[in-house]
């Protein structure tokens, strides 16, 4: 089994809480990123890319499944977990076909345990090094984790998610900043490829393909955590992490976050333009083995960009925790060169779900034995995108999904190329809760707007619902129909 254009390498690079304008290919008027445009422009950008899930936890068990969370139970911080023991995951597949695996960054599946399955060396990861999140409110902290500083920080190192690092299973101290440390450990684990030096044909094609998993903290908060050459660089001030004898942590983190952090929106652009750089460390490392054009590379984030952090997902509405279109309208971006289009923008609807069945084609595993995918091949999808005009159906006929579904428990929504019907419950105090710690809105009742190429507006004002009852009465039959397939599974 070799790594050819047949079977290519896989690096898959998933942020946390990316806001959807903060890049330079969109025009933004201060997020730099010229190494995730040099990404874009080596392949295809889906415009209408999502995930399954407006927050972490059940976006990420979602995303490696290839399959609805919802099928086992993930809807909210409350009920997420990883996907059970029974349903073959992404590593475990890629695996099967022959390929060397490793993950690099945050875990944050639920409230996993070290050494449970959802540990990447329990899931078929042959090489890791990883911070379970879960363990500290989501969190990682972006420069310390050891037994010196969880014992340091106290009270306060939960919140922040101090402790050490996992190495295979067995913790390790790391006191790197973590964005370049999971870089280094990804390279790395990518390595010297074996025809650089190869003395035969036969030698070159002995390399094991890979399967890649850099899973970054960044650009999540608290982003201030940076070295101090960092911050020099960018003449920005250091700030206070929470000090339980100095505040209470509520207050402390009202004022640690937007609209009340000095400085807030350059520290994130700083902690997301360290992340395009070292993606761009990851581009030019397989560049220099000559393994670019054999590699096929995906970057997503896990859920919309977050108010609280200072993300911007301009033009869409809402931010992350709502299924407004800024929760869960992300950055997504997949380059293969030779293969994906290069250059080229698709508007069809597509979805993290479409990653798993999209990396077995390519490495030709066999799904016969897996649980039921909901995902999609997403090779029909850049086939189209090479040949269709701008605007084109953003469905089947675009090579995509021609509904797409979230659901919550308290809030759900449906899309379709056309359409979108969004419903929440505020009576069950999310929406209170999330107005009051998050500053975010996630809105109340029930809303149908048009989105068809070039609408955003998901404003109560662009609420159409009264006028199309028709098309509120089949979004929500499809609504209805789904839960009740999943329900039944």
């Amino acid at each position: 089994m070799t790594a050819t254009t047949d079977r290519p390498n896989i690096l898959l690079i998933v942020s946390d809480d990316h806001g959807y304008a903060d890049r330079s290919a969109r025009s933004s008027a201060d997020a730099r990123t010229p190494h995730l445009d040099r990404l874009a422009d080596s392949g295809t950008t889906f415009d209408n890319g999502y995930v399954t899930a407006p927050i972490c936890s059940p976006s990420r068990a979602g995303l490696i499944a290839g399959a609805h969370q919802q099928r086992w139970g993930a809807r909210w911080f409350d009920s997420s977990a990883f996907p059970p023991a029974e349903r073959q995951v992404m590593p475990e597949i890629l695996a099967g076909a022959g390929y060397r695996t490793g993950y690099f960054g945050k875990v944050h599946y639920g409230p996993e345990q070290p050494g449970d399955r959802a540990c990447p060396d329990r899931h078929g990861f042959g090489s890791s090094l990883y911070g379970l999140a879960g363990l500290s409110m989501g969190r990682l902290h972006y420069l310390h984790h050891s037994e010196q500083a969880r014992e340091e920080y106290g009270e306060a190192a939960s919140r922040h998610g101090v402790s050490p690092l996992f190495e295979n299973g067995v913790e390790v101290d790391c006191e790197q900043h973590l964005t370049v440390e999971f870089t280094d450990r990804a390279i790395d684990f990518m390595g010297e490829a074996a025809d650089a030096a190869a003395e035969t044909e036969a030698e070159a094609e002995a390399e094991a393909p890979f399967f890649c998993m850099v899973a970054y903290n960044a650009v999540h908060n608290f982003a201030w955590q940076l070295p101090e050459d960092e911050l020099a660089a960018r003449a920005l001030p250091h700030h206070d992490d929470f000090d339980p004898e100095a505040a209470d942590y509520v207050d402390w983190y009202d004022g640690a976050i937007s609209p009340h952090l000095e400085h807030g929106r350059d520290y994130y652009l700083a902690q997301l333009e360290i992340m395009d750089r070292e993606i761009g460390r990851m581009l030019d490392h397989l560049e220099a083995t000559g393994r670019r054009e054999r590699t096929l590379v995906v970057y997503l984030t896990d859920n919309g960009g977050s108010t609280c952090n200072y993300g911007d997902n301009a033009p869409l509405v809402g931010t992350k925790y709502s299924l407004f279109e800024g929760g869960v309208r992300v950055p997504f971006l997949v380059s293969w060169p030779g293969t994906v289009p290069a250059g080229e923008r698709s508007q069809a609807l597509v979805s993290a779900l479409d990653l798993l069945p999209t990396f077995a084609a390519a490495a030709g595993a066999d799904l016969s034995q897996a649980a039921p995918l909901d995902g999609r091949d997403l090779r029909a999808a850049w086939e189209v995108a090479a040949s269709a005009p701008a605007g084109a159906p953003g469905g089947a006929d675009g090579g995509g999904h021609d509904v797409l579904h979230f659901d919550t428990g308290f809030q759900w929504a449906v899309r379709t190329p056309e359409w979108k019907l969004r419903w929440v419950d505020a009576s069950t105090g999310h929406r209170e809760q999330l107005l009051a710690v998050e500053h975010t809105d996630i809105g109340d009742g029930l809303t149908l707007v048009p989105l068809g190429p070039g609408e955003h507006d998901e404003s109560a004002a662009a609420d159409v619902s009264a006028q199309h009852p028709e098309v509120v009465a089949e979004l929500t039959a499809l609504h209805e129909q789904w839960a009740g397939q999943l329900a039944s599974a």
